[in-house]
């Protein structure tokens, strides 16, 4: 299995990207997870659904499945954060990647994407993680020279390539099954 983060601020472009670097990746065959954090407070069920009436019940966990989707939520007593490993081992395991949005100050290599236009200072100067900057700047225009590959942010086949040549550095420790 090979994990990459993909770091970057608010409004960077990041799941724009990850959706299409996902679609690239299946339609070469492989099978791929994501990983996303949330900074806020959030649902996947909805108000009537049944799920929902669990856990507003008060179920510790609600599990739905069909034939085709199972969905798990689970609803801590009190705020608990999380790492991104506890989170990669959430997963069934049964993957080529896993794509993980956020995180940006794990330990796992990334990506990371980076607009101007944020307004946020990028991260790839001090942060040797990154293994690749993805950006809609030419690289004569970044704020520091680069000391890791550019990839244009434009061209998501690009950047889905540029994984599959360099896979070897995204290799994760195997999960335990139970």
């Amino acid at each position: 299995m090979k994990v990459v983060g993909f770091a970057g601020y608010s409004g960077a472009g990041k799941t724009q990207l990850l959706v299409q670097i996902i679609a690239q990746l299946r339609q070469k065959g492989l099978r791929v997870s994501a990983i996303k954090h949330a900074h806020h407070q959030f649902d996947i069920d909805h108000p009537g659904k049944d799920s929902y009436r669990y856990r507003q019940a008060g179920a510790f966990e609600v599990v739905v499945a069909s034939r085709r989707r199972l969905a798990l939520v689970r609803e801590y007593e009190r705020e608990t954060e999380l790492t991104v490993h506890q989170m990669i081992g959430e997963l069934s395991g049964h993957v080529d990647w896993v794509m993980v949005e956020g995180y940006k100050h794990s330990d796992l290599p990334k990506i990371e994407v980076w607009r101007a236009t944020t307004g946020q200072a990028a991260r790839y100067m001090d942060d040797e993680r990154i293994l690749a900057l993805t950006t809609d700047l030419p690289a004569a225009l970044l704020p520091a020279p680069p000391r890791c590959p550019v990839l244009d942010l434009n061209d998501p086949p690009a950047i889905a390539q540029w994984l599959l040549d360099n896979r070897h550095r995204f290799a994760y420790p195997p999960l335990r099954q139970p």
